[in-house]
């Protein structure tokens, strides 16, 4: 398995610290509202990451990160008159109706930063003490001149990146390029007591403190969006590997950017879209299809017409399954015979394709066009003449290779079907409730879509026309 490392800008050969297991962390949301389709990107492709991994056989340990104090944190508490922790608990409540709505897999641990308080200001303190950091005023900052290797990450050294980045000004640092790890105490702000003073701690310094607690000095993958390559990773490896001398991540993953109708978004632009809005509208399947349908590392639109189109697409697929089961249940045989064992070893190519893909760096792209490819080999050869056992092959196939990318997962009725099982529902109790206009239209538009309803004292069956 090779995967494209951001430290050195080229596939490595992915070589876990222990045999057979992962150790992962990934940056996670802000809790201070509910998180957008561009950080639902992120964590579908992250977790598809890990269902791969495990797929593979491996042992994964996944932590997620919740920050849940910061700037945007305190303000929106301020507004809202609750206190930080409230808003907190409110929104990672919302985070998990969402990630679950998008069947993103929970995460082993989600730590919260103000439960590392105590971890966080030890932290701080080794790096004052080996002289990677300094405090001024109750603040302490990481001195970045400190650190030889910093930028190294984003490829750029200090120089760089002091005429490329915009820093905020404060003349009491040592270094324009010097980053807070501990905040001082302001008026309207929560705060806990420290060495230097009532404080809170500073974005970057929570990360690289789960990270050491929870997985050990050095990680297998560390991974994020790309917004986060700088500062934010470029801050953490400083302060890692500053208190450890030790590599803090072995590979680093990052997801490229979405953009809205094929523009960045941005609320001022009126195409800004959470999650919970996306998924208002459409199955997470359809979602999780078109964020896997381009290479993680490249950039995607998101549209209402893609999503249509991944809609049309996944219906494909289920209605192929669908069909396979109403083959199997028309077989009149149950066992293998040796032509079907010989078809079984060509499906199984196209599984060994599959695993190539997605071997090299999750080309979940790739992957998905050969998950298509075996459901055209499949509707072109397969038939009732097959053995029941030789379809269930076939289905399990399908569903098996679905499996990493979080779809496939649901029942073999086509996503057609189950809209149209609803749509009866809806016409049952509009009869129920008289209003005969009602189911009367339900059904005109079943009549429409070439489905026909039979009212059997059994109750209302269907078929198609």
């Amino acid at each position: 398995m090779r995967i494209y490392n951001t430290m050195s800008k080229k596939k490595e050969e992915f070589v876990p610290i222990t045999s057979g297991e992962v150790k992962m962390y990934v940056c996670g949301p802000t809790v201070y509202n509910f998180f957008h389709i561009g950080n639902a990107r992120t964590f579908i492709i992250f977790d598809t990451v890990r269902r791969y991994f495990e797929y593979k056989g491996y042992k994964v340990k996944f932590i997620q990160n919740f920050t849940d104090i910061d700037d945007r944190m305190i303000n929106k508490a301020n507004e809202d008159g609750i206190t930080i922790k409230e808003l907190g608990d409110k929104f990672i409540s919302e985070y998990y109706k969402d990630a679950d709505g998008l069947n993103i897999e929970r995460a082993t641990v989600n730590p919260r930063a103000t439960e590392y308080i105590d971890d966080i200001i030890e932290f701080v303190q080794e790096l004052i003490n080996k002289g990677y950091a300094y405090e001024i005023d109750g603040d302490v900052y990481y001195s970045t001149q400190k650190f030889q290797d910093y930028g190294k990450l984003s490829g750029q050294n200090l120089d760089e990146l002091k005429s490329g980045v915009r820093i905020n000004v404060d003349e009491r640092k040592k270094d324009p390029m010097d980053f807070a790890i501990w905040k001082g105490k302001k008026e309207g702000e929560p705060s806990w007591k420290s060495p230097w003073g009532e404080g809170r701690p500073g974005w970057h310094i929570e990360c690289s403190c789960m990270a050491h607690d929870l997985l050990g000095d050095t990680i297998d993958i560390h991974a994020g969006g790309m917004d986060l390559v700088f500062p934010h990773h470029e801050n953490e490896i400083a302060q890692s590997e500053g208190r450890t001398g030790k590599t803090f991540a072995n590979y680093w993953m990052h997801a490229a950017y979405l953009n809205v109708n094929n523009k960045k978004m941005s609320k001022s632009l009126n195409n800004f879209l959470t999650a919970r809005d996306a998924l208002k509208k459409f199955d997470s399947e359809v979602i999780r299809l078109l964020m896997l349908s381009a290479h993680y590392r490249t950039q995607l639109n998101y549209s209402i017409d893609l999503l249509e189109a991944s809609k049309t697409s996944l219906e494909r697929l289920y209605n192929s399954l669908d069909n396979l089961e109403s083959l199997k249940e028309a077989s009149n045989t149950e066992k293998l015979n040796d032509k079907e064992v010989e078809y079984i070893k060509k499906l199984d190519s196209y599984k060994q394709k599959y695993i190539e893909k997605m071997d090299d760096d999750f080309n979940t792209a790739d992957a998905i066009s050969i998950i298509f490819d075996l459901i055209k080999e499949i509707n072109v050869n397969v038939n009732a003449d097959f053995s029941k056992e030789a379809l269930q092959y076939a289905i399990d196939l399908i569903k098996d290779l679905g499996t990493p990318l979080g779809i496939l997962q649901k029942s073999t009725k086509s996503s057609l079907e189950d809209e149209i099982e609803e749509l009866i529902e809806k016409r049952q109790e509009a009869r129920k409730n008289k209003n005969f206009k009602l189911a009367d239209e339900i059904r005109d538009d079943l009549k429409a879509k070439g489905i026909t309803l039979l009212d059997t004292p059994q109750g209302v069956r269907w078929k198609k026309a």
